[in-house]
């Protein structure tokens, strides 16, 4: 059996997504409109540098997945890097937020630099993050638990950058000129690197490694990456997560320009302490996140009941179904917007849980097929999900931005406003419903799992056995 897993191991576990997910983010909202509206680079050159920037993050999560998997230290496999990477972390993603005086093509080149940057170091401290939930316990429903308590810090790290951010670059930028705008978004995201890299120190300090390969197996990242190629419920996995991201990439992206272009009134009330606004946009944006939780909180009681497989195939159903209602509303119909960005929300949220607890159940799945453990590669595999999701997501709506006429901070014609709302409704449930489809071929049911993980403890009990066995022998 599994050793249990402390309520301190999961509140440490939760931290770092707390942290990573204050970066996701502002990455995901904010990135976009910073370059487009703050730092003065066109939506198509943005859209652009996502999709070759992202490209080459996306193909770096596998290399840092193997590279993971083969790291020994006093510290286990995946936990050092937590310890090596925290402050690079922070450091760079204040700097893609420093607007430094420079023409366009310098900034454009700026811009390359220091979110390519910032992606790689994402990828280094993200994967082993990913990869060691996989190793923390072996038992189905733990992990879970495990993933649960993740996501609901994922989500709330998410609520304090959107609650925060706009209010924060509207304090520290006081004056409002573009000069001051650009010294509040630096200042902001200062304020949560320090945030971030504290976490991450504590993630390190409060989790354990538990689960390691078989004392036998040779490092071979040829036979791991065949092993890989034949495992059908990776693929499957990988396509569903891909089209999550693009889902949840687009509704993200787009809000900012959906409430200040279409809805037009972008200021709900201020702020009293500090003299701060809060947008409706932000407001939009932390319900989303607090309906996230709602449904992360939904998906292990829903899922222990009628799976997880069925469990997402539904939650993304709806959210398709329900973002494409989205686009029959009009900028007056106020109540009807954030209620279905609630019930949308819900759905979106109960996924993250279920994909996460799923790609550990393939890392098993695997071990028992083939006898190898690469925990690192298959985790790195549901981040690379992510990246590449995020991606076409973040590059789409640069790029639909573009076609659909945008230009910043300028009024919009009635064709970028009605592309706009498409952004938000008919695109992105196309990549929900392209999620559920793929789901329905997933063939690892959670009582298969059950079987592979007492086959798998029941061959980790003998080799504990055989061990001790060994070593009385060599006492005697």
């Amino acid at each position: 059996m599994s050793e249990k897993i402390t309520l301190k191991e999961k509140i440490g576990y939760g931290f770092g997504d707390f942290a990573s997910s204050m970066f996701w983010k502002i990455f995901s909202v904010y990135l976009l409109y910073y370059y487009t509206d703050v730092f003065g680079i066109s939506a198509a050159v943005v859209g652009t540098m996502f999709l070759i920037t992202r490209i080459w993050d996306t193909a770096l999560d596998p290399i840092v997945g193997i590279v993971a998997d083969m790291t020994n230290s006093r510290w286990g496999k995946f936990r050092p890097y937590l310890l090596w990477m925290a402050i690079p972390f922070g450091i760079i993603g204040v700097l893609t937020f420093v607007a430094p005086d420079l023409d366009v093509s310098g900034k454009i080149i700026y811009a390359y630099l220091t979110y390519t940057l910032m992606m790689m170091v994402y990828s280094a401290i993200n994967v082993p993050y990913a990869s060691l939930m996989g190793v923390m316990t072996s038992n189905v429903k733990d992990r879970t638990t495990l993933s649960t308590f993740r996501f609901i810090f994922a989500f709330a790290g998410s609520i304090l950058v959107l609650a925060t951010a706009e209010p924060l670059v509207g304090w520290f930028g006081k004056a409002g000129t573009v000069e001051d705008v650009q010294k509040g978004w630096s200042l902001t995201m200062i304020l949560y690197a320090v945030i971030a890299v504290v976490l991450f120190y504590l993630t390190f300090a409060w989790t354990r490694e538990r689960i390691y390969p078989p004392k036998e197996q040779k490092t071979s990242l040829k036979t791991d990456l065949k092993n890989l190629a034949t495992n059908k419920p990776w693929f499957v996995l990988l396509g569903a997560g891909v089209s999550t991201l693009i889902f949840n990439s687009l509704r993200d992206g787009s809000a900012i320009y959906y409430f200040k272009y279409y809805f037009k009134a972008q200021e709900a009330f201020q702020l009293p302490l500090i003299n701060a606004p809060i947008n409706y946009s932000t407001l939009y944006l932390v319900l989303g996140q607090a309906a996230n939780i709602v449904g992360v909180v939904l998906a292990k009681p829903v899922s222990d009941k009628i799976g997880k497989k069925n469990t997402f195939f539904f939650a993304m159903l709806v959210a398709a179904i329900l973002s494409c209602i989205f686009y029959a509303f009009k900028e007056t119909d106020l109540f009807l917007i954030f209620f279905f960005q609630f019930l949308i929300s819900i759905c979106a949220g109960s996924i993250f849980p279920l994909l996460w607890s799923m790609y550990a159940d393939i890392a098993d799945y695997s071990e028992w097929k083939t006898g190898r453990r690469a925990t690192g590669l298959i985790f790195s595999s549901s981040s690379m999900s992510q990246k590449l999701g995020w991606t076409l997501g973040g590059a789409l709506t640069g790029w639909l931005l573009a076609i659909y006429g945008f230009e910043a901070n300028a009024a919009q014609t009635i064709e970028t406003q009605t592309g706009i709302r498409t952004m938000l409704s008919f695109i992105p449930a196309t990549g929900a419903l392209l999620s559920a489809i793929f789901i329905l071929f997933y063939k690892l049911s959670d009582s298969l799992m059950v079987s592979v993980i007492d086959a798998l403890e029941e061959g980790r009990t003998k080799e504990q056995h055989i061990n001790i066995a060994i070593q009385n022998e060599r006492i005697a």
